[in-house]
């Protein structure tokens, strides 16, 4: 998918949702661990019901590999039944990857042709050669981590270097952004360091922004909006457990549908006071 869809299909749903498939069978209702494949089951029934509402899906790869062979086959028949439902909606395998660039290749080749996504989450720490086989696929977008929510990114990502009076995560936004245009690359940037948006925006003001971290872990849809969006939206905000375990029992579903119509209708105010929809 190119930047132009990507922008016609936020319009088209008034909606910046990205929903996380972080689909754990220990989590699911009991009634589905009954069925052949209970994840997919899972899954089916979420696509379901929240594709009216989300732009994009994002399965957490690790919650899928630990299963050996049968989790692959049920990411696989997870992102058939997205691509059958909807042809439009973008398609992100959450696997942070990264290495030297012949392993990087081959990674590549896994996600973007095997699986088919359109969008692969990528660690950038060993630099842009661990980065550009990613980068050579047309319509394929690398999702290079820059500044995430959980409480570690102090140890590292905040590092500042008096020589550059850079912050490491700056670093790797500015770097990066020289490595691909705004059409084949975004940021991971957390919904619970908001307030460091506006700055990101000044290194990167054109570049897609996908946000984690609104929802279960307390960060501020509005908040994101105020300081992330650019004038063509320029993000994808993502609820994760939010959304898919809002609801424990058969209606399941149901509830996760009402969870995701309330955020896409506060996206939807957001993208009107913005004049894009």
């Amino acid at each position: 998918m190119n930047r132009d869809a990507l922008f016609d299909h936020i319009r088209r749903k008034k909606s910046f949702l990205c929903i996380g498939l972080d689909t754990d069978r220990r989590k699911i209702p009991a009634h589905l661990l009954k069925e052949e494949d209970p994840v997919f089951a899972f899954n089916r029934q979420i696509i379901e019901a929240t594709r009216s509402f989300a732009v994009a899906y994002k399965p957490n790869i690790a919650f899928y590999e630990v299963y050996g062979d049968s989790g692959w086959r049920s990411l696989e028949k997870t992102v058939d039944y997205i691509r059958k439902t909807d042809p439009s909606v973008f398609i992100i395998a959450d696997a942070k990857r990264g290495d030297i660039g012949n392993t990087s290749r081959l990674y590549a080749r896994a996600f973007f042709e095997t699986l088919g996504a359109d969008a692969l989450t990528v660690a950038p720490y060993m630099g842009h050669d661990s980065v550009l086989p990613f980068l050579e696929y047309k319509d394929k977008w690398v999702i290079l981590l820059a500044l995430t929510s959980n409480p570690g990114a102090e140890d590292f990502q905040f590092f500042y270097s008096g020589k550059e009076q850079k912050f490491l995560y700056q670093k790797v936004l500015q770097e990066a952004a020289t490595w691909a245009s705004p059409d084949n690359l975004m940021f991971v940037t957390g919904a619970t360091r908001a307030e460091k948006l506006k700055d990101i925006r000044k290194w990167v003001p054109d570049h897609f922004l996908l946000v984690p971290g609104v929802g279960a872990q307390g960060g501020s849809l509005e908040e994101v909006a105020r300081h992330g969006m650019n004038d063509r939206c320029g993000l994808l905000v993502n609820s994760s457990r939010g959304i898919i375990y809002a609801g424990k029992d058969k209606d399941f579903a149901h509830e996760a549908a009402r969870e995701a119509y309330a955020l896409q209708q506060k996206m939807e105010h957001l993208l009107e006071q913005k004049g894009i929809v």
